[in-house]
């Protein structure tokens, strides 16, 4: 009875871990666009990381997320400052407000390896584990959350030039279909960038013109 308990714990453990992949490749076959308000919460380690930002300290953003599938994405953050990351299938555009200033770059130099590519790039989980390490967690589900952990195989780097060690995606099931809720992420400077998203809606009318980005008037362009 002993032996009978402990595999068909094992059993129960492996089918957990399995389960989060298998909705993972759910998210990306069925959820074709959304949008939602996010939390940004970026923290530094407390031994200090090499960055702008003293160990230890908190920055705490707020703004809305869309996405629709293929390669486009707006990040609007609203508090404490105003910047556009907008991603319009071929050219992501950086809009920092109180700089005056735009920056452009080529999508695909950018798209592979990033936390983008689990929500807006690959086409299916095989292309995705192309990209990434991908491994189910279960260490998080008392948030009523199905994690995946995401390793870059090749080390992409993010808008502020910094490595990126890992991520972790948290998915909703929802009687609409699956939602993406969080995003954890971790540089090689041991800074944390935790993304919590609210009010979700999936597969709603967002079309690729919504994505198309205008550079203001007056504003410098710098092209990456």
């Amino acid at each position: 009875m002993k032996l009978f308990l402990m595999a068909l714990l094992a059993f129960a453990f492996s089918a957990a871990h399995a389960d989060s992949l298998a909705t993972l490749d759910q998210f990306i076959q069925s959820t074709k666009n959304g949008r939602a308000e996010f939390v940004q919460t970026v923290t530094a380690p407390s031994s200090g990381s090499g960055v702008d930002m003293k160990a230890g300290k908190v920055k705490l953003s707020r703004g809305t997320f869309e996405f629709l599938r293929p390669n486009r994405f707006k990040f609007i953050y609203t508090k404490p400052f105003e910047q556009s990351i907008v991603a319009d299938g071929q050219t992501l555009w950086l809009h920092d407000v109180d700089l005056n200033q735009v920056t452009s770059r080529k999508l695909s130099s950018v798209m592979a390896g990033s936390p983008a590519a689990l929500f807006a790039s690959a086409p299916n989980l095989q292309a995705l584990q192309a990209e990434f390490m991908l491994q189910a967690l279960s260490d998080k589900a008392s948030d009523g959350l199905e994690w995946v952990q995401a390793t870059p195989k090749a080390k992409g780097k993010q808008d502020n030039g910094s490595l990126l060690q890992s991520v972790k995606v948290g998915f909703k099931q929802t009687p609409v279909g699956v939602e993406i809720a969080a995003l954890e992420m971790v540089d090689s400077f041991g800074q944390t960038s935790v993304i919590k998203f609210d009010k979700v809606q999936i597969n709603t009318n967002l079309t690729s013109a919504h994505f198309n980005f205008k550079v203001p008037a007056g504003v410098d362009v710098i092209k990456q």
